[in-house]
């Protein structure tokens, strides 16, 4: 369990399956994950609790995404290990301040949509992927006109070359 627990912090971090050349131009100790602690599952044979801590310089300020990404990015890939989970996930306060947070909150938009009383209706337009960015709009339009609140888009979509942010 130490090793993989070691395995995982350095995966998730600075690590690699193998000794790079530039690991000697990086203070790898200051910037690598490390397994403080583990604990058997109770009437579990061979499965662990490890507890994994990252220094925050990891990690980019206000980035939920850098974050996740991070640490379980490619490291639930990891061949070394049978099964992983993540069960628990602390985020120190000075890390906290750095997300600026909504812009405002459900009441601003509840005023804004002049819509009060019952919950707010929405969906996410599919494909999420390939329509055009004039497609992608009507297919707003049409959900709003039939009733809905609001349109998300999907993870996957940002300013692609077919449908920039600007045209849809």
């Amino acid at each position: 369990p130490e090793e993989a627990g070691a395995a995982v912090a350095a995966e998730s971090s600075t690590g690699t399956w193998t000794t790079v050349w530039t690991d000697g131009l990086t203070s790898l100790d200051r910037y690598k994950g490390r397994c403080y602690h583990i604990e058997p599952v109770a009437g579990e044979e061979n499965q662990y609790i490890c507890y994994v801590a990252y220094p925050l310089d990891l990690f980019e300020e206000g980035s939920v995404t850098n974050m996740f990404t991070s640490i379980v990015g490619n490291v639930f890939g990891f061949k070394a290990l049978r099964a992983l989970r993540l069960e628990d996930l602390r985020i120190p306060v000075a890390y906290v301040k750095t997300f600026q947070g909504p812009p405002h909150g459900i009441q601003v938009e509840r005023d804004k949509l002049n819509k009060y009383g019952r919950p707010l209706l929405g969906c996410t337009i599919k494909p999420k992927l390939g329509l055009s960015a004039k497609n992608y709009g009507r297919a707003v339009y049409e959900v709003l006109r039939g009733g809905l609140d609001f349109t998300k888009d999907d993870e996957n979509v940002n300013s692609q070359p077919f449908m920039r942010w600007r045209d849809r």
